[in-house]
């Protein structure tokens, strides 16, 4: 390893064979030390080293910190030539500050292992070689292959056989779906109408589940999806199965209830016991009574 000392900053190259057959390739490594307060420049390569050598590959600049606490910096160049002669590889430079710190020069002779007749056509070195055929690996590749669509139809075939084997699964059914839509939109009226959230300020809170608990009734009620559509779909739908008086009632409760949602409305207490009252109104102007007689017929069947 050559060096250079001065100020605690220590630079060096070496090579790893000073004699190289034309076209092969040998490392080069650079090494710098310094303290951990001093700021070295590193030299920057191009594709060629000189004229004559070419830099195949280079490593990234690894920073290592000493025991000492000193930093020491490293990369290897990997070096090649196609000239036969005696190359002196000129000094690199380290900057420093205003200072520049430079490695020894190092010498690599690169020779031509066979005589070159000149009056010859240009021809290749060696003949071109056909790569054997790697039976082995392929047939490797082709069991794995086999194995693995092996194993994917095997496991849809266990899949289907499991699936065959299951027990059908009964459907939970909400209790909701089991009683009459009026009985069970009156009982949700009644918590909103206990809670009265919108004396707390919760104003869209309370037009949200009062007009909720209103458009699941429509659905169940009337078989129009009310909780999928907007205000005016619903309206529209709405419009041909209740009296006028009602339909107007409606319509008011709705269009509230979207300015409150959308447009920030801000109701009067009035406006939110007019909601609650309306939507009283249209569960029990709209549920199904069953007559006397059915109510009878139904008891002598379970007697």
């Amino acid at each position: 390893m050559i060096s250079n000392l001065l100020l605690a900053i220590v630079v060096s190259a070496s090579i790893d064979s000073t004699m190289l057959m034309l076209g092969d390739q040998t490392a080069m490594h650079l090494d710098v030390t310094h303290e951990a307060t001093e700021r070295v420049q590193w030299p920057a390569f191009g594709e060629m080293l000189q004229d004559g050598i070419e830099i195949v590959d280079r490593s990234a600049v690894d920073t290592t910190t000493l025991p000492d606490g000193r930093i020491q910096l490293h990369q290897d160049l990997v070096l090649t030539s196609f000239k036969d002669s005696l190359f002196s590889i000129s000094e690199v430079g380290f900057a420093c500050g205003e200072d520049t710190f430079w490695t020894d020069p190092l010498a690599l002779n690169v020779i031509q292992p066979f005589e070159v007749d000149t009056t010859l056509a240009i021809t290749d070195i060696k003949d071109i070689e056909r790569a054997p055929i790697w039976w082995w690996g392929i047939i490797r590749w082709i069991l794995l292959g086999l194995l693995i669509a092996g194993i994917a139809v095997g496991g849809w075939y266990l899949w289907r056989w499991w699936q065959s084997k299951r027990k059908p699964e009964e459907e939970e059914i909400n209790p909701e779906l089991l009683r009459p839509a009026d009985e069970v939109a009156l009982e949700k009226l009644d918590e909103i109408k206990a809670a009265k959230i919108w004396k707390d300020g919760k104003i869209k809170e309370y037009q949200t589940d009062l007009t909720d608990v209103v458009r699941e009734y429509i659905g169940r009620r009337f078989g129009v999806q009310s909780t999928e559509k907007t205000s005016d779909e619903t309206l529209r739908a709405m419009k041909p199965l209740i009296d006028k008086d009602l339909f107007s009632s409606l319509s008011k409760m709705l269009q509230l209830a979207d300015l409150v949602k959308f447009a920030k409305w801000h109701t009067t207490p009035d406006e939110n016991e007019q909601g609650l009252t309306t939507a009283y109104e249209f569960v029990n102007q709209t549920k199904i009574v069953e007559s006397q007689e059915s109510t009878d017929k139904s008891e002598e069947e379970e007697v």
